[in-house]
């Protein structure tokens, strides 16, 4: 067995294929870019989704095919980016969706409707919009002979809520791995979805979000950094290398999953 993997054997690749194409939304977060960067480094095709204050805060780099701003949450603003899109590409291999933020911590019996609503729109409705518009792109590559993918961007706060104030925030994660396995059973056997759950990573995402307006009351990052086994807060490449494994060939039998990448702050 060994010689047949030295030889290059049967293993499939473990990162996209060059040349393959890859829609980032949230591609100017502190994630996002990361993905990008390192999805043009092994030459995949990129195009970016993002609030017109992240892409401004943030433009992609030379060699992004095209950044298309958008307000994921409003229906009509996905509809209107991806018949943008559709005049680049008619279709594409893979699609990672990093678009969610939170704001200010607030217990549930404190909070408003709307802002109940607002956070829900920007982690559930908006992943249910995206991938509602991303679908026949994605069976249009599996019709051409590919191997389409999504990856979906839950949170550790979807399954373990161990600090006050972040209700909504919970409430919508939790709901994103439960359309992850729905859309697991509806696009298959020619669209695979699975979703990454991060704990606590280094980005803007902390303070508010890249391209909303920093928040006042965030995480206690110190008594959270207690509860982590390997003794650090997550950076943005920690994420980016699962993400993109989970597109990739050698994850071809992998769909409806929650990958949890958090140093062990909490295993499931």
């Amino acid at each position: 067995m060994q010689a047949e993997y030295q030889g290059g054997g049967r293993l499939a690749p473990t990162l996209p294929r060059r040349g393959s194409r890859l829609l980032v939304a949230g591609g100017c977060g502190g994630i996002g870019r990361s993905v990008v960067e390192e999805a043009l480094a092994l030459g995949i095709e990129v195009v970016v989704l993002d609030l017109p204050a992240s892409i401004d805060a943030h433009p992609p780099p030379d060699g992004v095919h095209a950044s298309i701003a958008l307000d994921a949450g409003d229906e009509a603003a996905v509809d209107h980016a991806f018949q943008h899109l559709g005049t680049l590409w008619p279709s594409f291999d893979a699609l990672v969706n990093l678009v969610g933020f939170t704001r200010e911590r607030i217990t549930v019996e404190s909070m408003s409707i709307d802002e109940w609503d607002s956070v829900i729109a920007g982690n559930l409705r908006s992943a249910f919009l995206i991938s509602r518009a991303a679908a026949p792109f994605l069976r249009a590559c599996s019709e051409a002979g590919g191997h389409p993918a999504m990856v979906l961007t839950t949170s550790t706060f979807g399954v373990r809520v161990s600090h006050a104030g972040y209700g909504p925030y919970a409430a919508s994660k939790a709901g994103v791995i439960g359309l992850c396995k729905a859309l697991s059973t509806e696009w298959a056997p020619t669209i695979r979805v699975n979703a990454i759950a991060p704990g606590v990573i280094q980005t803007a995402f902390l303070s508010g979000g890249t391209g909303r307006p920093p928040k006042s009351s965030g995480l206690d990052q110190s008594r959270f950094l207690s509860t982590v086994p390997l003794g650090r807060l997550g950076e943005p490449i920690d994420i980016t290398g699962p993400m993109l494994f989970l597109l990739s060939e050698a994850a071809g039998y992998i769909t409806g999953q929650t990958l949890h990448v958090n140093g062990g702050s909490f295993q499931a």
